[in-house]
């Protein structure tokens, strides 16, 4: 069994060469066609200087070339960076220049986005390891000579160099990086290894049955992030096809979905709410359709559960990170639905193990008991690239993961996520989940939505509240406190409760999260007040 990505393609090449990996906007791409294309650009990567260890920079959309690209950098044994492609100046600066990319695939053209000009205002010292530019096109549009002062090369003169035979990679050696979402300001870069990728892959495609012969998935998250990229290689690892477009558009993906018969696909946060959006009117819109992926990332988000299964869309909860790779876990399809929209599940690898441990006395939880997430299995990541400080206070002794996510264990073997764990109350030495007393909540008529936060009010720790207020309806703090005081313990009861137009988020490559840490600032400058 091949134990590198280089040598995987060139095993799925030789066994069915014709059989298409990409249904990209219409045009099939064959396992060959992959193959030969990343064979080629490792060639064009090699003239250019880039060796075993050095970083390459991919800023591209959901692509053929984003795939190729990877799998050229693991056949050269260097390491693929997952750039998002929404990132602008500063956070290009960031993520390019402390992984010291040598190289930067990108395509200028994308959605009209002068993604150049994006890396012209970046800062010249964060940029100055990378030696060359590689533009990416899909028409006439004239190549500029230099960037930056540097060269610029077009993307299909470098793949139309002669085949590498070489390949450098081993099982062992890092070939992607992820950047965290986390709460840090500089992301950390989550470094995976040959072996662990393509093992994780393996269990993902049997958990989710991809090999059954009609099997035709839908990567509708980014490449870029690590739950689109895990969708991509567990399908790839099947010998199936995916059905792709450059990115995320609800009314062509359901049109898709459609029209070649998708089976599989992830629409995190309000994705899935867009693509029901898309299909309104119709009864079951989706016939083809046996698993959608899911996660909330807002509460407002697990409101389509009912409209999605009164229209036959089998949501699913659940759990990874870019530690230890998206889809780590799943829900069973024998719960109710509410609660198979949750995140966890059982780990997809019979080798994972995941265990709860009491934040404050150390000691682990039983069933039911809800501490910090910890997590081990052949899916971890390898290290935090360049940051051994990071990497040693994640990883306990026993190589189990330090999640930072709040959950718990249940008694048939599952585990089931809560929230992170940085978002946590502990109140009147409690830990109390701010979900929790947002569902409370929410069952009053006025609020459309709530985010609960932790502040200090009179020197001790309280839960403060922003509420969306349901339409026409009038905000009214003292009503909602004493709401919440009759159905909740009182230590739980928010001191506070703002009116708030709209949560503040943060846009991501699997969605858009809400900024807890922008909350709570906000709480407690009004608290202050």
């Amino acid at each position: 069994m091949s134990n590198t990505l280089s040598a995987f393609l060139d095993a799925m090449a030789a066994c069915q060469p014709t059989a298409p990996a990409f249904i990209d906007r219409e045009r099939p791409v064959s396992f060959g066609q992959i193959s030969d294309e990343s064979r080629r650009l490792a060639t064009g990567l090699k003239k250019l200087g880039v060796e075993p260890g050095d970083r390459v920079a991919l800023w591209l959309p959901n692509i053929p070339a984003w795939v190729a690209s990877l799998f050229a950098c693991a056949r050269l044994g260097a390491i693929a960076v997952a750039v998002n492609t929404r990132f602008k100046s500063g956070e290009i600066a960031d993520i390019v220049g402390r992984s010291g990319a040598r190289a930067l695939i990108f395509w200028p053209g994308f959605k009209q986005i002068d993604f150049s000009g994006i890396l012209e205002a970046a800062d010249p010292a964060a940029l100055e390891r990378v030696e060359n530019y590689i533009v990416y096109r899909e028409d006439e549009s004239p190549l500029p000579g230099h960037l930056r002062g540097r060269p610029v090369y077009d993307y299909q003169k470098i793949a139309g160099s002669l085949p590498l035979q070489q390949d450098r990679a081993t099982a062992d050696s890092g070939c992607v990086i992820f950047t965290t979402s986390g709460t840090t300001k500089a992301p950390k870069f989550v470094l995976h290894r040959h072996a662990a990728i393509l093992q994780h892959a393996r269990d993902v495609a049997t958990g989710f049955g991809f090999s059954a012969p009609d099997t035709v998935v839908l990567p509708s998250v980014p490449f870029c992030g690590v739950a689109g990229f895990c969708q991509v290689m567990a399908t790839l690892s099947a010998g199936r096809p995916l059905v792709t477009t450059p990115a995320f558009d609800a009314a062509e993906s359901a049109a898709l979905i459609r029209r070649y018969g998708v089976t599989h696909t992830v629409a995190l946060g309000d994705m899935a709410a867009s693509l029901l959006a898309s299909a309104s009117g119709e009864g079951h819109p989706f016939p083809s359709l046996r698993m959608c992926g899911f996660a909330v990332f807002s509460p407002n988000q697990a409101a389509i559960v009912a409209e999605a299964e009164a229209k036959g869309v089998p949501l699913l909860g659940l759990y990874g990170s870019s530690e230890v790779q998206a889809l780590f876990a799943r829900q069973p399809f024998s719960l109710p639905a509410q609660e198979r929209i949750q995140g966890g599940g059982h780990p997809f690898s019979s080798e994972a193990v995941v265990r709860v441990r009491d934040p404050d006395s150390g000691r682990l939880l039983p069933p039911r008991a809800s501490g910090e997430l910890e997590l081990r299995g052949p899916s971890r990541m390898l290290e935090y690239y360049g940051n051994p400080e990071a990497t040693a206070e994640a990883l306990t002794a026993d190589g189990f993961f330090r999640s930072g996510d709040l959950g718990f264990l249940t008694e048939d073997g599952r585990f089931v996520y809560q929230n992170r764990m940085g978002d946590v109350l502990r109140l009147a030495g409690f830990l109390v989940s701010p979900v929790e007393i947002e569902g409370f909540l929410k069952e009053h008529p006025t609020v459309a939505d709530a985010q609960v936060v932790g502040v200090e009010i009179n020197g001790a720790p309280r839960a403060a509240a922003f509420v969306i207020p349901a339409a026409e309806a009038a905000f009214d703090e003292a009503a909602l406190i004493a709401f919440c005081r009759r159905r909740m313990a009182n230590y739980k009861v928010p001191g506070r409760i703002f009116p708030i137009d709209d949560f503040p988020v943060t846009p991501s490559a699997n969605g858009n999260k809400i900024q807890k840490t922008k909350l709570r600032q906000m709480a407690q400058e009004r608290v202050g007040q």
